[in-house]
């Protein structure tokens, strides 16, 4: 949700100002999600290396989630909407910890849309975590496969992104999503967050449902130009096909996160 800072300082306001409006706009993107039955949204609220700011713009960081989680959470309920957090807790205070579980705790049944929040959340750090369970829980070397590592993440049980947007211009993943984006088609606008509305979050999805996506594969109108039986002929100016079949998929799980 990147640009909160810019859009305080355009307008000649704080900055936490700026960091309020960008909460404020996550509503409206949840509820784009809903009208375009998007079935996952995560969005990066604070990442573990956002404690480097100034201690006042983290401890006011830390009371406008607060608010915002209790305040919001009943109407996203009443929405369908299940809350999950992604990161962990370490330094995050109490009264924080207590809004995060509630909303966890409050939603928990929902399933209409999954609002994923990374929160105290880094994608290195969510790597090395994973890692340390497994060998915690005993893992065997030659266990450790890419299946094994997703399940340990904090995303365990969700699909990859298909696309992340990341807002003010920024091209630069920030360390979000990092094992998880792979393969994610990546959006940036000049757009700062809490500017950042349903019409700019439909052009998104519409220049997403342009692309064509291969995953290391090749398009099936290109397999026309192989004949049948031609299947180990690469062609002299490129590999041989190496990768699953590509396709061109029409879902969309769009993450205002990488737009931190």
């Amino acid at each position: 949700m990147d640009g909160n800072g810019r859009w305080a300082h355009q307008r000649g306001l704080p900055r936490l100002m700026g960091h309020r409006a960008g909460t404020e706009n996550i509503r409206r993107i949840v509820h784009a999600c809903v009208e375009n039955d998007v079935k996952y949204l995560t969005v990066y609220a604070f990442s573990t290396e956002n404690w480097n700011r100034p201690s006042s713009e983290v401890q006011g960081l830390m009371r406008i989630l607060a608010d915002v989680i209790e305040r919001e959470t009943p109407e996203l309920d009443r929405e369908g909407v299940q809350i999950r957090h992604l990161g962990h807790m370490e330094n995050v205070p109490v009264a924080l910890q207590n809004a995060i579980r509630y909303s966890l705790e409050t939603t928990k049944n929902n399933s209409r849309l999954i609002l994923s929040v990374c929160f105290n959340y880094g994608g290195r750090d969510d790597i090395v975590r994973a890692v340390r369970k497994m060998v915690a829980e005993g893992t065997r070397a030659e266990d450790i496969t890419e299946e094994a590592i997703s399940r340990s993440l904090d995303t365990a049980g969700m699909p990859d992104p298909d696309l992340i947007i990341r807002t003010a211009g920024e091209m630069r993943l920030s360390n979000f999503l990092l094992w998880q984006a792979a393969y994610a088609e990546y959006y940036s606008t000049p757009t700062t967050w809490p500017d950042f509305d349903k019409d700019a979050f439909y052009e998104a999805l519409a220049e997403y449902s342009r692309r064509h996506r291969k995953f290391g594969g090749i398009l099936p109108h290109e397999h026309l130009e192989y004949k049948e039986g031609d299947a180990d002929d690469s062609p002299p100016d490129s590999p041989a096909d190496a990768g699953p079949q590509a396709s061109s998929s029409s879902s969309v799980r769009p993450d205002p996160a990488a737009v931190q």
